[in-house]
């Protein structure tokens, strides 16, 4: 049976390349089965044995940019795109390197990318994922993979550390060579205010290991720069408490109250009396459904009279001017009357 496979591909290989075609075809039937991790294997054996079979595995593996742009994070503010292409210049030929900057305000926005030329120099500076750049501990993985790299971990929380109270003077590569000491670090740089470039005196250290965090974290001795720091894990600082003043619904209205406990318009409060502030607008209760009886009438003191009827009486008009002979009992006065109006 072998002797007929090896037959079957010499004169495919001796017949034009009608039976070359018809040989990968074979070929492709019997790598078809194969499982990843099989594959590799035999393709990895090959081309140490055939450089051909190597620079065709080299070329295919190049071909895709997502295989060869790394992801770099944790820059200083003042790394130019010429800095970050020198920190990783060493692993090979440099496609395109860059710095990431805010088109509105024009400073770094703390991240860039590197794309290499080869895979090879990608998977060799994936190899040292953390370098010192412009004293500031920088961090890279796959472009593809963004924030997913090795910093996101699941232990990633009892990896990474928050350092308060630190001095002015600390620098980040300061603070790394500080707590280098417990272990091989990750990330780490001071926090620094991105319009004055000052430290803001805190700053964040992520080790490889949940060991070396702890270590740091148990040490009794915290005094660095002069100064007594605060070591702890970096989740256990964010999620601190945080009081949230609610709005209230209410608004406070002053309102200067009387002697009688009521406001008087166009009067001051009183002396001696502190104003009185009431809610705005006040909650007033809803009246009851039921609707209130009639109050009862009273009754009336009196029984009614009924009405007297009277003959008319026809009115005597007096004459005008003086009387002709005076009244009776007058005592010899005249009277004097005033004409009717």
């Amino acid at each position: 049976m072998e002797d007929m496979k090896k037959r079957k591909m010499d004169e495919g290989s001796n017949n034009g390349s009608g039976e070359t075609s018809t040989t990968q075809d074979y070929l492709r039937s019997l790598l078809d089965p194969l499982n990843k991790p099989q594959l590799v294997d035999l393709l990895s054996r090959l081309g140490s044995q055939y450089p051909s079979i190597a620079e065709e595995i080299k070329s295919l593996a190049s071909a895709d940019p997502v295989h060869r742009k790394l992801f770099v994070r944790g820059l200083a503010w003042n790394t130019t795109s010429e800095t970050l292409c020198a920190a990783f210049q060493m692993h090979g030929e440099i496609e395109e390197g860059a710095v990431i900057y805010d088109k509105a305000t024009g400073k770094s926005r703390g991240y860039g990318f590197i794309t290499y030329k080869h895979m090879e120099s990608a998977q060799s500076a994936l190899g040292a994922p953390s370098r010192l750049i412009d004293s500031r501990m920088a961090v890279c993985n796959l472009a593809c993979e963004g924030l997913t790299g090795a910093s996101t971990t699941p232990d990633l929380a009892q990896r990474k550390l928050y350092i308060g109270g630190l001095s002015p003077e600390i620098s980040s590569e300061m603070l790394l060579n500080f707590f280098g000491r417990y272990g091989d670090i990750e990330e780490g740089s001071v926090a620094y205010d991105k319009d004055t470039n000052e430290s803001r005196g805190f700053g964040f250290v992520t080790y490889k290991t949940a060991e070396a965090a702890k270590k740091a974290i148990d040490d009794p001795q915290k005094l660095f720069g002069g100064r007594t720091i605060i070591v702890k894990l970096a989740d256990s600082h964010k999620s601190k408490t945080v009081q949230m003043q609610v709005p209230s619904p209410m608004v406070p209205l002053q309102v200067p109250m009387g002697a009688g406990g009521y406001a008087q318009p166009g009067k001051a409060a009183a002396s001696g009396g502190a104003p009185v502030g009431y809610p705005y607008p006040q909650t007033i209760a809803s009246y009851p459904a039921s609707s209130y009886p009639n109050p009862p009438v009273a009754p009336a003191p009196y029984p009614t009279q009924s009405q007297i009827s009277y003959a008319p009486v026809s009115s005597k008009k007096e004459p005008l001017g003086h009387s002709p002979a005076p009244p009776a009992g007058m005592g010899g006065y005249l009277p004097y009357y005033y004409p009717n109006q």
